[in-house]
């Protein structure tokens, strides 16, 4: 991971967990990202994890008590909660989601927590049937409702000796959390587009060819970058998905419209993500009337369709970013860097659509991401939009600092 983090502000609340000394580790990879951690520790925490501890991975004070002295004179909480670009809870004890769920403040990283507009992102780790216990489930559901990020525990065996799910997420997983919900308006100004979903190529009235591709990865995309600020238009072939919140939304049906749709705005963009599963050949005749059954085989003669994301590369002006996506069964990491090469792209994710439980139809995707430099970023397997989120990581990297392109001067 790159400084995602640098210049930002993160308040660090420990709660009285076992795995409060997970999030001393928590604390020293927010750090590594580039973060200034302010850490804070409830009384139950202090059981567990001792003041010193985190004064000396931070080199920042750490705050108990709240109504103790402060070094400068301020009001500390509200200071905090301004300068905070995120509040994060890791671990967060049962108790400390029902009091953050509750708006409870009584103890510094509550109070922060109701003070702050920054986002909230909270880690549990507890025992599993206090995780799953109606009250908590309906606690964490509040705290969704309000936009707080819930960073789910993983499975396995917890300090009572039992094997479910309460165990704190992987440092590297919650820190990741961070840097999402740290990063809205971090695309602000850009201006984006996005192909999605299938095309489909008609036959006769009533058939035509297509694929499998659901919409979902293309969606994903084009929300995540909405809310990290973006200007996004989204051209879409035919999916069953509600269009995303603050996109600007083109449907289309065929491989030749959603060409013409994307020619029409490719000239406006800075960055174009080519996510949509067009089709590579159409029938070179689509029948006017349904086409009878009849007693032999039948043949179709088929004819190339354009290849988008290869003209808008080709065609792309200094400054634009063209990423476009390579859905393989084989030999997967080179014939996606023959494409981008051959394409002009400069970057590609390259998917394994062969596998069940990642690519078309499903919640979750997995894959790497190319660039032309050379580089590589393994994406393992998360549902699409922290998918999304972290292609958007890389993608604001190849535009630069502060996210416009040196196109828009």
């Amino acid at each position: 991971m790159d400084r995602p983090l640098a210049g930002k502000t993160i308040v660090l609340g420990i709660t009285g967990s076992i795995a409060a000394y997970k999030g001393a580790e928590v604390a020293r990879r927010l750090m590594k990202a580039g973060a200034e951690v302010h850490a804070t520790l409830t009384r139950a925490g202090c059981e567990f994890i001792t003041p010193l501890t985190l004064r000396t991975l931070t080199r920042n004070p750490v705050t108990v008590d709240m109504f103790e002295a402060p070094e400068e004179w301020e009001v500390k909480h509200v200071s905090l909660a301004q300068r905070a670009s995120a509040v994060v809870v890791a671990p967060a004890s049962a108790n400390a989601i029902a009091k953050l769920a509750l708006g409870l403040a009584d103890e510094f990283i509550y109070a922060v927590a109701l003070a702050s507009q920054a986002p909230l992102v909270v880690a549990p780790a507890m025992n599993t049937n206090m995780f799953l216990h109606p009250a908590t489930r309906e606690n964490l559901d509040r705290l969704r409702g309000r936009g707080a990020v819930i960073v789910e525990p993983a499975e396995g065996e917890l300090a009572s000796g039992a094997v479910g799910q309460g165990r704190l997420a992987d440092p590297e997983t919650i820190v990741e959390a961070v840097v999402r919900a740290a990063s809205k308006g971090d695309l602000q100004g850009l201006r984006v587009l996005v192909t999605a979903g299938p095309t489909r190529e008609p036959l006769d009235p009533v058939r035509f060819i297509s694929n499998r591709s659901s919409g979902r990865m293309g969606y994903a995309l084009a929300e995540a970058a909405a809310r990290r600020g973006a200007q996004v238009t989204l051209v879409s072939g035919p999916t069953e998905l509600p269009a995303p919140q603050g996109c600007e939304m083109v449907r289309v049906t065929t491989a030749e419209e959603m060409r013409e749709a994307v020619e029409q705005r490719f000239g406006e963009c800075d960055v174009m993500i080519a996510a949509a599963a067009v089709a590579d050949y159409r029938p070179a005749r689509a029948e006017s009337a349904k086409m009878k059954r009849g007693e032999g085989p039948l043949t179709v003669e088929l004819q190339p369709t354009a290849d988008i994301v290869a003209e808008c590369a080709r065609g792309k002006r200094k400054g634009q970013i063209v990423v476009g996506f390579a859905a393989e069964t084989e030999d997967l990491l080179s014939r996606a860097r023959e494409k981008m090469k051959k394409k002009g792209l400069d970057a590609i994710v390259a998917n394994d659509v062969s596998a069940e439980d990642t690519g078309f139809e499903v919640e979750e995707n997995a894959g790497v991401l190319l660039l032309a430099d050379g580089g590589e970023v393994r994406l393992d397997k998360m549902p699409k939009p922290d998918f999304a989120d972290r292609v958007w990581e890389v993608v604001k990297g190849l535009c630069g600092q502060g996210g416009r392109t040196d196109a828009q001067g």
